[in-house]
């Protein structure tokens, strides 16, 4: 449980591209959807653990040779997102009779939870990460059953409970920033961190 717990928090802490949109929908629409968006990272970072328990050595070796493809998915579609965020918040700040939250893209807490969830499954880093851990592990003292269930459980925990801490951010700052200007703002602020996020996901070896 312990090395789990460990393991979950490693992969969710550090403050990449991920993290920006979950505090940038959270400040734009509701905690709801923030922690919908959350809890769909946590989910992908516990589905890869299970995944890497499993198979690590087998999935690493199929996952590294399409990995320069998935990590430019990943940065187009975080690309077009940060676009996306900057047209609307234009529309609104220009128009501010235009709905916030429209029920389009991810401003549901549904569609946040399956389009983040999607988006986190694109990473490759996350699965090889959890592949060097699982791997590490077999080979000093191999997991039974009991123990790997015990460790995809407690990476899902630790995932989930730093994801819903970080859409509280985003709560607090959007309350912060409620004005129209501070909304266009938080939202210009935000789609600026995404994009300069994915370039360095772009150049990340």
């Amino acid at each position: 449980m312990v090395a789990g717990l460990l393991a979950g928090y490693g992969v969710a802490i550090p403050f990449g591209a991920i993290s920006v949109l979950v505090v940038a929908l959270t400040a734009r629409t509701s905690f709801q959807v923030g922690a919908g968006a959350g809890l769909g990272v946590a989910v992908a970072d516990g589905l890869y653990a299970g995944v890497a328990v499993l198979g690590g050595t087998a999935l690493a070796g199929v996952i590294g040779p399409v990995a320069g493809p998935l990590r430019l998915l990943a940065v187009v579609i975080l690309l077009a997102l940060a676009a996306q965020t900057v047209v609307r918040a234009v529309r609104q700040y220009r128009d501010p009779s235009t709905p916030v939250r429209d029920g389009r893209g991810l401003t549901t807490p549904v569609r946040a939870f399956g389009g983040v969830l999607a988006l986190t499954l694109l990473n490759p880093t996350t699965i090889l990460y959890f592949g060097a851990l699982i791997l590490g592990r077999q080979a000093s003292a191999p997991f039974t059953p009991g123990d790997a269930a015990i460790f995809v459980v407690a990476v899902l925990a630790a995932s989930a409970s730093w994801q819903l801490l970080v859409a509280g951010g985003g709560s607090l700052l959007g309350r912060a920033l409620a004005s129209p200007r501070g909304r266009l703002g938080t939202a210009l602020g935000s789609s600026a961190l995404i994009v300069l996020l994915a370039l360095r996901l772009l150049l990340s070896d």
